[in-house]
């Protein structure tokens, strides 16, 4: 009995002397208690604590942490949102204040993520309850800032801090689907329509312009000819003019009346309306009184150019 007793208290010794060491992984800490009160942080490594009387209570990983999480909330005009988020947030700093918040603000990582989740669903249904629901797959960024804002300062208190929030899909119940889909498509004819009208417009103003257009280049081309037409009129006229001045001259130097010149012409004229007409009846008095009168006539049409060309 006496042999075995200090064996006994050989094995005790040994069995105090290993519990006296404790490793710690890398990326965790350890809070140690001694009789449930807080006593101090074991870093990464081997360490050493009190025998018996001093206990790790708990291990914290200051490694990052991720949890996805699913939540409703409803806008103003009274549409359902589903929200899916992705949160990566960590331990904020080693500092012995901060390890004592995460170790005593709650009882285990459970209850932790439950008011993470929580925090995160309010923060976001409050600010999707100010907003259509038009409006809220435009303010992705603004609702991700405004709990980031807000779930930033709840974490500090519990010792953390949010690295990262990502909604990752934000979708209506299907009747919101369905109606936003068909102010899609009455939005999408509306500006068919528009559009439609807009080029009907413009080819009917092309169209009006063109036709414009070519009026004005047909009247500045009737313009153009009439004008073209009176200068050779009136270029004939002087050649005429020139030609009777001068075989009115050379009949006074040789003695003989004028007037035989325009009753050549006279007769020339006929001559012509007999090989050239065509079926076209002309009646012509051939009495010697008519010959004097249209001879008349014609001496006095001459002496009118000759008084328009002086």
């Amino acid at each position: 009995m006496q042999a075995v007793f200090p064996i006994l208290l050989t094995f005790l010794a040994l069995a105090v002397i290993l519990t006296s060491f404790v490793s710690i992984q890398q990326g965790t800490v350890a809070v140690t208690t001694i009789f449930g009160k807080y006593n101090r942080i074991l870093h990464p490594g081997l360490n050493f604590k009190i025998p018996i009387i001093e206990k790790v209570f708990k291990k914290i990983s200051i490694q990052n942490r991720s949890a996805e999480m699913g939540f409703q909330a409803v806008t103003i005009d009274q549409a359902n949102v589903n929200f899916t988020a992705m949160l990566l947030y960590a331990v904020f700093n080693t500092d012995e204040q901060t390890i004592k918040s995460v170790a005593f603000k709650f009882i285990d990582e459970r209850n932790l993520m439950q008011a993470l989740v929580r925090s995160v669903e309010g923060s976001v249904r409050a600010f999707v309850a100010t907003k259509k629901q038009s409006e809220v797959l435009l303010l992705r960024r603004d609702i991700v800032l405004e709990i980031k804002d807000q779930l930033d300062k709840t974490l500090e208190e519990w010792g953390y801090h949010l690295i990262d929030l990502q909604l990752n899909d934000i979708t209506f119940d299907e009747e919101v689907i369905r109606s936003m889909a068909k102010v899609v498509a009455s939005n999408n004819l509306k500006a068919a329509a528009e559009n439609e009208g807009q080029a009907l417009l413009i080819t009917k103003t092309k169209g009006a312009e063109a036709e414009g257009n070519a009026i004005k280049i047909a009247a500045q081309a009737e313009k153009d000819a009439a004008q073209l037409r009176g200068q050779g009129v009136a270029l004939f006229r002087e050649e005429v003019a020139r030609g009777m001045s001068q075989s009115a001259k050379l009949m006074q130097d040789a003695n003989l009346d004028a007037s035989l010149i325009l009753f050549s012409m006279w007769t020339e004229a006929v001559k012509n309306f007999a090989e050239h007409g065509k079926g076209n009846v002309i009646f012509l008095d051939g009495s010697t009184e008519g010959m004097q009168q249209t001879m008349r006539q014609m001496m006095a049409i001459s002496k009118m150019d000759v008084k328009d060309k002086k």
